[in-house]
């Protein structure tokens, strides 16, 4: 988490990012949110591939009604709304932020995501029948790597590696946070608000009167961008001193599981609401809950290790689809079929994802992030050193 280093002596008008790198309090509760989102959505994976595993004795595997796992993306995305705004407190209507911040947002995405993009286009030539996937065009393939939303062969708006359409939801907001930087805190989260509103309201315009938009618009406009504004408000709310107590964030917690359970977005359930709604809310409570209590440096052992899941959470979502595959097809070589083996599959998917990825984080991702941001940070210096000062008149 980053913000910038600013001379206390300076006017607002005449700072800039330094190369300084200060670190804002990490919030504990957040983090092990972050792990439970990604740990979800490991289980809405590995549940597909238990079903062969089942099916092998027979068998129908009935998916766990528990939580609507998928969701755990909903949470991120109030997340994301509500890490940009808290990370940024030194960032509004300072001259040169927008690059600072996109800067810091691409060496954390971009190098784990074309990684796992290059992996699995490597083992869609290596591997096509076992990946089940047709082979993507050249335009598919450079839209992915620039996190432009390109309609795939079979219908869907999806990247070659389809985990990636969470990223470019993510990407876009940041250019859009990025742009709105130039502006006070209130003000540069109200506007990014408004701008996710109207796309939604102008893609919702055009399905009514049968317009079939632009697929960069399509996918832009859908709802789900409206989470990140929920997080941004939170964020504001934090910003403003808001704190809940603890029964109130326990009951903020407890009201979006129980949502999250009643899965009120299901086309057959007693009550069908949008999954904005049905979806985003309980994440948004969720997110309330870990984000508006008090700052906790130090919470109980189990905690904490939930916490350090969550630096590896982003690790755990791209790299699980390359753990679950492999362990599936060893587990049907060995034999093994039927529904105890089917959800005992599930649960070995889970460890093993989470050890890869704490593998991967910690000797992969997080070095190549120091050198990056070393790298930047010395730039950044150049640039501002070399910087004429500003005009005695």
């Amino acid at each position: 988490m980053t913000t910038i280093a600013t001379p206390l002596s300076a006017s607002r008008s005449e700072r800039a990012p330094a190369a300084g790198r200060t670190e804002r309090a990490q919030l504990l509760a957040v983090q092990v949110l972050r792990a439970f989102a990604a740990l979800a959505v490991v289980v809405f994976h590995a549940e597909y591939d238990a079903e062969v595993i089942a099916a092998r004795a027979g068998l129908v595997l009935e998916h766990s009604e528990l939580l609507p796992w998928m969701a755990g993306v909903d949470v991120f995305f109030v997340i994301s709304g509500f890490i940009m705004v808290y990370t940024s407190e030194e960032l509004f209507g300072v001259s040169g932020a927008a690059g600072f911040f996109l800067t810091r947002r691409l060496i954390r995405i971009v190098p784990l995501y074309w990684t796992a993009t290059l992996l699995f286009l490597v083992s869609l030539v290596l591997l096509p029948s076992a990946l089940n996937k047709a082979a993507p065009n050249l335009w598919q393939i450079v839209a992915s790597f620039l996190f432009i939303p390109v309609e795939r062969s079979d219908g869907l708006i999806r990247p070659v590696f389809s985990l990636g359409w969470t990223l470019n939801y993510e990407m876009f907001f940041y250019g859009l946070f990025a742009a709105a930087l130039l502006l006070r805190r209130a003000a540069a989260v109200a506007t990014v608000t408004a701008a996710l509103v109207l796309l939604v309201v102008v893609g919702e315009t055009l399905h009514r009167l049968g317009i079939q938009p632009p697929t960069i618009l399509e996918f832009w406009s859908d709802p789900i961008v409206l989470e990140f504004a929920f997080g941004m408000g939170l964020a504001l709310l934090r910003a403003d001193g808001i704190r809940l107590t603890l029964p109130a964030r326990a009951a903020f917690a407890a009201g979006g599981v129980l949502l999250l359970h009643l899965d009120l977005a299901r086309p057959d359930g007693w009550l069908v609401l949008p999954p904005l709604v049905a979806y985003g809310v309980p994440a948004a409570l969720l997110v309330a809950a870990a984000a508006l209590g008090h700052q906790a440096q130090n919470g109980p052992r189990t905690e904490r290790l939930m916490a350090a899941l969550g630096d590896a959470s982003y690790a755990l979502y791209l790299v699980h689809p390359f753990v679950l595959r492999p362990l599936r097809l060893a587990v049907v070589a060995a034999g093994f079929a039927g529904i105890g083996a089917a959800w005992g599959y599930v649960a070995l998917a889970l460890v093993a994802s989470v050890a890869v990825a704490l593998v991967v984080h910690r000797r992969f991702e997080r070095p190549l992030m120091r050198v990056l941001r070393r790298w930047t940070g010395r730039a950044a210096a150049m640039r501002i050193s070399a910087a004429p000062g500003p005009s005695p008149h």
